[in-house]
């Protein structure tokens, strides 16, 4: 099978691997434990929160793990908005983002806080102007993802960060697409809280994390949770939370080089495609070099997926955390496409393992349904 999904998950590096064996059984208690097994796994723990906070140009205090970056998004988001209701009960964000954060703001509409959601051009950007006409004197957050996760368009994170700073409103950024492929700096950003995921930087599946800078006030969205400051209630998987903080600093060592070779698939991709700009059309602008999402002019992107997972090849239609749910790409219907558009719809997502012959075997594999208009 050739592997073409890795916006979804991409598999565990080898060194990611390695860590989380050495950890279990290294480092087997529970780092809540008081005797001097669970001590060595907090330390351990400690040193992974000093290393990611390093990594992201923040306060490792501000670090806190979760099971991967749907539920970082839900905690960060929640507890912002819990811990500052006082101030105002309006947020802003866009249906752009990531089905965990629309969720979120579900709840919280439930909950009596007021949503705007800013409109979206047609390339897939936010537009600056936009966000600072939304807001009032009663907004207390605004949620912008860095990199979308069905077409990779790259939003303007430091200015909206500088914006929003000058109006002392906090800022949530997903960045479980951009994590160690973009350099992320939360203090350059004026990023307030930061979700992150294990999995897409290849670690294990199951762990992530929300970075909160100290400075902003947050309340739990648990009665009586004791663990992480009260953010989040459980026992933290150490040897998960090791091999992802591993896996982070191999991403982020090999960013540039991700970066050149991703960038190079990507334009051959393009070359190969655009004499069929009738039939396929490349969604957003300023994307992230491996994330490429594509709308076919005739056929229901499920179909095109299941053709291609005939002949071994692993593509998308989209968010895996709307498959199943006959939900289609949120993404195209917020840039103004019908939802028969966002049915037609693909993605396919790339890594620095991606090899030239793996999309042309993908290219000769749609070839029949660029032609068949």
């Amino acid at each position: 099978m050739i592997y073409l999904d890795y916006a979804a998950s991409a598999p565990m590096r080898k060194e990611a691997l390695d860590t989380y064996y050495k950890a279990a059984t290294s480092f087997p208690g529970n780092a809540s434990s008081l005797h001097d097994t669970g001590t060595a796994a907090d330390d351990l723990l400690q040193e992974c929160r000093k290393e990611l906070g390093t990594i992201l140009g923040g306060d490792p205090n501000g670090i806190y793990f979760t099971s991967g970056g749907s539920e970082s998004n839900d905690l960060a988001i929640r507890s912002i908005a819990k811990g500052n209701a006082h101030r105002g009960r309006h947020i802003i964000t866009s249906k752009l983002e990531h089905p965990s954060v629309l969720g979120a703001f579900t709840v919280l509409e439930e909950e009596g806080f007021e949503l705007t959601y800013l409109p979206v051009q047609d390339n897939g950007l936010i537009s600056l102007q936009d966000i600072e006409k939304a807001l009032t004197n009663e907004t207390i957050l605004v949620a912008i993802q860095h990199v979308n996760h069905e077409i990779g368009t790259t939003q303007q994170i430091q200015k909206i960060g500088s914006l929003l700073k000058k109006h002392s409103i906090a800022f949530h950024c997903d960045a479980v697409q951009s994590f160690g492929k973009i350099p992320i700096d939360v203090h350059e950003n004026c990023i307030s809280s930061l979700s992150l995921s294990s999995h897409k930087v290849g670690g294990p599946q199951g762990v992530g994390a929300v970075y909160i800078d100290p400075s902003v006030h947050w309340k739990s969205t648990y009665k009586f949770a004791t663990h992480q400051k009260g953010f989040r209630p459980g026992t933290l998987n150490v040897p998960g939370i090791a091999s992802f903080i591993t896996a982070a600093a191999c991403a982020v060592n090999e960013m540039k080089e991700h970066h050149e070779k991703t960038m190079m698939l990507r334009n051959m991709w393009i070359h190969l495609v655009t004499p069929h700009h009738e039939a396929i059309q490349i969604e957003g602008i300023n994307q992230l070099p491996s994330i490429i999402g594509m709308t076919s002019s005739s056929f229901q992107g499920q179909w095109l997926l299941l053709e291609c997972n005939r002949q071994e090849l692993a593509i998308s239609i989209g968010s895996a955390c709307h498959i199943g749910q006959q939900i289609p790409a949120t993404t195209i219907t917020a840039i103004g496409k019908t939802i028969d558009e966002a049915n037609r719809f693909i993605r396919i997502s790339l890594s620095a393992e991606t090899s030239r012959s793996d999309l042309e075997q993908l290219y000769q594999a749609l070839t029949p349904y660029l032609k068949n208009r």
